[in-house]
């Protein structure tokens, strides 16, 4: 029992290390991106530019296990269990690099538009109409919802490979549709799904149920069917997910569902 609780905590700490790691990469991107524009450099090349040098990153950690060696002394069949260890490993990193290299596009452009909001003075609010002329919102059903994003079997695992039901995940990611947003939102995420279903099927595939990072207790919200309205809201309107998200939730995985996705706009802090 001791030894469980110290491997609980020893894998808690080692989560929170990693969280911290990818907070602090993603203050780094921005900081590139917004040197790059400075130097006049257009979006697409400065996506380019970091997609390779986060490519390189990971290539160098294959580098670095590939010349691992099982401890001096080992037993020969513990060796080869070893070097068999380390191949696989290496060959999921090379993998990474391959897709990290290609799938950084419209970050940088986000990253401008981010800045942009940022930098902009605060409006005066506006004055309130009356009562009697404010029409209500659409009322937003999770039931509907839930039964649309049921329909994109290529983005979700098997009903019985799922870690849990979609009950508070669902509740807060459609808590960030926005009123004006919440008329014709079944038609905006089915939209949303079929123009990105090679980016979802290559999510699943890479981080779902089955896959290495899950066995490590990672990306469990990935293969869930509520998981495709937090990517839609992640990519709309990232800024009121996160807010709802911290008030609700443990960040931890959104941060996670943030780093495969690799979204336009990574607001992790």
């Amino acid at each position: 029992m001791i030894t469980k609780q110290h491997d609980a905590d020893a894998y808690g700490q080692e989560l929170a290390r990693i969280s911290h790691h990818q907070h602090e990469a993603t203050s780094a991107r921005f900081t590139v991106f917004q040197a790059l524009a400075a130097a006049g450099i257009g979006h697409e090349q400065a996506d380019d530019i970091v997609s390779k040098l986060e490519a390189a990153a990971v290539a160098g950690a294959h580098t670095w296990i590939s010349k691992s060696s099982a401890p001096h002394g080992s037993d020969p069949r513990f060796e080869d269990g070893w070097h068999e260890g380390v191949r696989e490993v290496a060959s999921y990193l090379l993998r990474i690099a391959d897709t990290t290299a290609t799938t950084g596009h419209g970050r940088a452009a986000s990253s401008a538009m981010l800045l942009a909001h940022v930098q902009q003075p605060v409006s005066p609010a506006p004055e309130e109409a009356p009562t009697d002329e404010q029409a209500p919102a659409p009322p937003l059903e999770a039931k509907d919802v839930l039964a649309a994003a049921e329909r994109f079997p290529w983005a979700l695992a098997a009903p019985d490979e799922r870690h849990w039901p979609d009950g508070e995940f669902l509740d807060v990611a459609l808590s960030a549709v926005r009123a004006k947003e919440r008329e014709g939102y079944i038609e905006r995420l089915e939209a949303f799904v079929k123009q990105r279903r090679a980016r979802l099927e290559e999510l699943l595939r890479v981080y779902g149920p089955g896959s290495m990072p899950a066995s490590q207790g990672r990306y469990a919200l990935i293969g869930q069917p509520a998981t495709l309205v937090i990517l839609e809201r992640m990519e709309t309107h990232p800024f009121g997910l996160r807010a709802r998200w911290e008030k609700e939730l443990e960040t931890v995985l959104l941060d996670d569902l943030e780093f495969a996705w690799g979204p336009r706009t990574r607001l992790s802090r």
